[in-house]
């Protein structure tokens, strides 16, 4: 098994024990913290008000936003953890060093005919950059004094090794962005519905015959307010985080674009 096959197991796994993980989690603590009766008046996390000392306090009003609450926690807590492993595993891409610095580097190798010296160049720098171009480097090794193919041959099997080690790299870099990407639309949206829930809550209590229940009154506009500031929370955090590691994405894109043009002009140009 490859190297990139085992890596995207890994990933694969790593996805499907988060996510429930993530939603058991959220469950635990929306029930045992922020439904702690101690955070209630009277003991009733149903019918109790938030108690007045704090963290209790606020423990009681975000349990009061209901059955939505634990979920847009578990969207919340799937945008954080994502984004350490996106910043994790995009720093290990970019490589030990700036990208700049370690093309230039390179071009001033293979510029003196030093091919040796730029792979072990590739080795020192390690990351997305420095693995395309240590394989196009290789083939360029591999080719260059090949004197069964001619020169337009040479180049075409170089450009052809370049582009197979972008497409193993590619994946890679944007793996899991679209978790970011999906939470951040539905976390606006399920905040959406927990408010419609809660207005649906308020309005019941002030339509009752008499005087209006104002426990329910509260309890409704709570879970409407919680549930909108839990949901915009999270898909701003998520928005955030996907355009900057886009960005980080862009970068490193870039880099290996260039690493292959060094490769391909260096050998197009060599007598």
């Amino acid at each position: 098994m490859s190297a990139e096959s085992k890596d995207g197991k890994m990933s694969s796994m790593f996805v499907a024990i988060v996510i429930p993980l993530a939603l058991l989690v959220s469950i635990l603590f929306y029930m045992f913290v922020l439904g702690d009766p101690a955070n209630f008046e009277g003991g009733d996390p149903i019918k109790g008000h938030p108690v007045e000392a704090e963290p209790a306090h606020t423990f009681g009003i975000i349990h009061k936003g209901g059955f939505i609450v634990p979920i847009l926690i578990t969207v919340n807590l799937l945008v954080i953890i994502f984004s350490i492993e996106r910043f994790l595993t995009l720093s290990k891409a970019k490589g030990s060093g700036r990208i700049e610095a370690f093309l230039g580097k390179v071009r001033q190798y293979l510029a003196n005919d030093q091919v040796d010296e730029a792979i072990g160049s590739c080795d020192e720098q390690k990351g997305s950059v420095a693995n395309v171009m240590r394989s196009g480097l290789e083939k360029y090794k591999h080719v260059l004094f090949d004197a069964s193919h001619d020169k337009e041959t040479r180049l075409q099997a170089v450009k052809q090794e370049l582009e197979e080690a972008t497409a193993l790299e590619l994946p890679m870099l944007s793996k899991n962005l679209v978790i970011l990407s999906t939470c951040a639309s539905i976390s606006t949206l399920l905040g959406l519905i927990g408010t419609v829930l809660g207005m649906i809550r308020s309005f019941s209590a002030l339509a009752t015959a008499g005087t209006p229940d104002a426990t329910a009154l509260s309890t409704g506009i709570s879970e409407a307010l919680i549930n909108t500031a839990l949901g915009i929370t999270g898909s701003c955090i998520a928005i955030i985080m996907f355009n900057y590691f886009s960005t980080k994405i862009d970068a490193i894109t870039h880099g290996i674009d260039e690493a292959g043009f060094s490769v391909s002009q260096t050998l197009a140009t060599h007598k």
